[in-house]
């Protein structure tokens, strides 16, 4: 997927949920109470060992998903989340040779930050999308406005992830520099764990409704 296009598709969402998912026999289900409350979209990270057979379930059986893989810590990683068919990979950090194969294998990919320093080098190495992590254990958006502030007019944007629930979530949207949010609490581990599908899509629902209310548009 172009870039460009893939962004505007995340921020429509306004909401990526971060998944950690044991089995793949969960995948369907879960894909399905995302689906029908109105977020399609998935961050499956490779926290777990089934995170690679998910993403590839789910592109096969849930196209319409958009699904990204996150927790990208090895070049390894980052070929098995294109492969078996993620659109985007994600990282809590910023390593600069993953950063620079991904764009090698022309794998859209943003890699964490949380200082001036760490927004500085992805910009030097093309980046202008970047996860802001651990969002509120760092400052949250206080935080987050004072570090981004001096960047602001070069158009570099930001997946704030860690922390975020429905309170804060609002507040995040409205900032400008935030193109999306990161968050567990759509279907946490254990949610999943315990396939409450139904308490997922009324999570999802809600989240999507909450970004519809703030940017005044269909998320």
């Amino acid at each position: 997927m172009e870039e460009k296009r893939l962004a505007e598709q995340i921020e429509g969402f306004g909401v990526i949920p971060v998944i950690a998912i044991e089995s793949t026999a969960l995948a369907l289900p879960l894909a399905d109470a995302l689906i029908q409350g109105d977020l399609p979209a998935a961050e499956i990270t490779f926290r777990t060992h089934a995170a690679g057979e998910v993403i590839k379930k789910l592109k096969t059986e849930r196209s319409q998903l958009l699904l990204g893989a996150g927790t990208i810590l090895s070049i390894d990683n980052l070929i098995q989340a294109k492969e078996c068919g993620a659109e985007f990979g994600v990282a809590p950090g910023l390593n600069p040779e993953i950063v620079e194969k991904a764009q090698e294998i022309g794998f859209p990919f943003f890699p964490g930050v949380m200082t001036p320093s760490e927004i500085e080098k992805g910009l030097s190495l093309g980046i202008e999308l970047m996860k802001y992590f651990p969002s509120e254990a760092s400052g949250g958006l206080k935080m987050l406005k004072a570090v981004s502030g001096p960047f602001a007019h070069l158009g570099v944007r930001f997946i704030p992830t860690g922390g975020i629930n429905m309170d804060n979530l609002g507040d995040y949207l409205e900032h400008k520099s935030v193109l999306a949010v990161g968050g567990t609490w759509i279907a946490s581990k254990d949610m999943i764990s315990a396939q409450k599908w139904d308490a997922i899509k009324k999570n999802a629902r809600a989240a999507t409704e909450k970004v519809s209310m703030i940017r005044g548009g269909s998320a």
